[in-house]
């Protein structure tokens, strides 16, 4: 009998198409039917210099299927190639040239002359989602277009993080990750997002190590960097949200590099004294507020479920109730992910379900007792959930409706603030 999934909260592998979008002057090439681009794409800030309405695509119908799309896919690349200004041109394959068999690697070999580099990555939608569509991506550049460098560049880090685009904040987190290396005195190195693009990609290799935030998505990225390009890698996997874990994070971070941790501390000192001195201005309102209960759920991709949940808990002294994943998590790396729940402050510790069933999901948090106001941080699917339940709600995972994100981000200490902002903004909303 046919099991009913309700609202998943990912895509499918060729959604990977917004990770080739993110690097600046890269473009994705589909060999996929029509239509995929702009099913795929969201309709916030995904637009830019190369917009998911403008990408190549062979777009193969019914005489394909029965013939074999290979001769469309070779024009549409060489065409591409002529009339589409990008440094970087990735061809990513949808369900049916996947089907029916088609070698679109063969196809790509044949421009290996080419003036602009193109490679390509096997993204059939019922290969996975975009999570691992987003790895397929970076093991497509890892494969086909890096070399092992004689040198490494002193102080250089490679840091790499959650999917972009399926993280609304995608664009901020990292930029504060760069600029808290920089405090610390490393030199980041990051291929997302604006002025990034080739000439970083060029710079991986040079790298002293790679740094992986992130509880799951890209570990199998850096164990391969390892394997064929010498780079070893620190794996942190929780989000670094405020005072407390991000003042773990630049520590771990520091130690690894073999920083001074005099300097590494001056760093974390000048931080904390200032995140404090805000928290300090609005204690009345933390202490005092009885429309913040006390429990919380998150339901999001295990990046912000873990790194929310570790946030409330350990800077703002909340119970975490259950905590949902949505982002349908490998079995191999659950084990692992659930023990980071269990270390939290104060001896308290998380339940956390592997669930991509809205359906379920809801059940649960209707069914649990948050002795009063619950507070729900996930997707716009749970708004509706929240206003039954006479809930504090926040939209922190996709997919996103009611928000519009520039550069906004929740990583770091000023990260932990801009949280704590939005939460308490929608607390006291109650009021008026």
């Amino acid at each position: 009998m046919a099991k009913l999934l309700d609202k998943q909260r990912y895509k499918c592998a060729l959604g990977a198409m917004q990770t080739v979008q993110a690097i600046n002057r890269a473009i994705p090439i589909l060999h996929s039917g029509p239509g995929c681009a702009q099913k795929l794409s969201d309709g916030i800030g995904s637009s830019g210099y190369f917009s998911p309405n403008i990408f190549p695509c062979t777009s193969i119908n019914e005489k394909d299927v029965v013939f074999g799309g290979v001769k469309k896919l070779h024009s549409t690349i060489e065409n591409a190639l002529k009339v589409i200004d990008a440094d970087l041109y990735v061809v990513l394959t949808g369900c049916i040239p996947e089907i029916v068999g088609d070698d679109s690697g063969e196809v790509v070999s044949e421009f290996a002359d080419a003036d602009k580099p193109v490679i390509y990555a096997s993204t059939a939608g019922f290969k996975g989602n975009n999570y691992k569509g987003h790895e397929q991506i970076i093991d497509a550049i890892i494969e086909q277009y890096l070399k092992k460098a004689d040198n490494r560049q002193k102080g250089l880090v490679n840091i790499w993080a959650d999917v972009p685009y399926q993280d609304l904040f995608w664009l901020g987190n990292i930029r504060e990750l760069e600029k808290l290396l920089r405090e610390i005195g490393l030199t980041p190195n990051t291929i997302f997002g604006y002025n990034r693009g080739i000439e970083n990609i060029n710079k991986i290799p040079e790298a002293e190590f790679n740094l992986l935030v992130s509880p799951w998505v890209s570990v199998k990225n850096m164990k391969k960097m390892e394997k064929k390009l010498g780079i070893p890698y620190l794996h942190y996997p929780t989000l670094p949200i405020g005072a407390y874990e991000t003042s773990k994070f630049l520590r771990e971070v520091g130690k690894y590099a073999g920083i001074e941790v005099e300097k590494v501390e001056r760093v974390i000192t000048e931080h904390e004294n200032y995140y404090y001195y805000l928290i300090e201005r609005y204690a009345d309102l933390f202490l005092e507020n009885r429309v913040i209960n006390k429990q919380f759920s998150v339901i999001a991709d295990a990046q912000y479920a873990l790194g929310i949940t570790k946030f409330l808990t350990n800077d703002l002294g909340l119970v975490p109730a259950k905590q949902f994943i949505v982002d349908d998590t490998p079995k191999e790396y659950r084990e692992a992910i659930t023990e980071e729940f269990k270390k939290l402050n104060y001896g308290l510790s998380a339940d956390v379900a592997f669930e991509t069933d809205s359906y379920k999901i809801h059940n649960e948090i209707k069914a649990h007792d948050y002795h009063g106001y619950p507070l729900i941080l996930g997707s716009y699917y749970d708004k509706e959930l929240s206003e039954q339940l006479q809930g504090n709600y926040l939209n922190i995972s996709w997919p996103v409706q009611d928000k519009v994100v520039l550069d906004d981000f929740y990583a770091g200490y000023t990260g932990g603030i801009r949280l704590i902002e939005d939460i308490y903004t929608v607390a006291v909303q109650r009021f008026n």
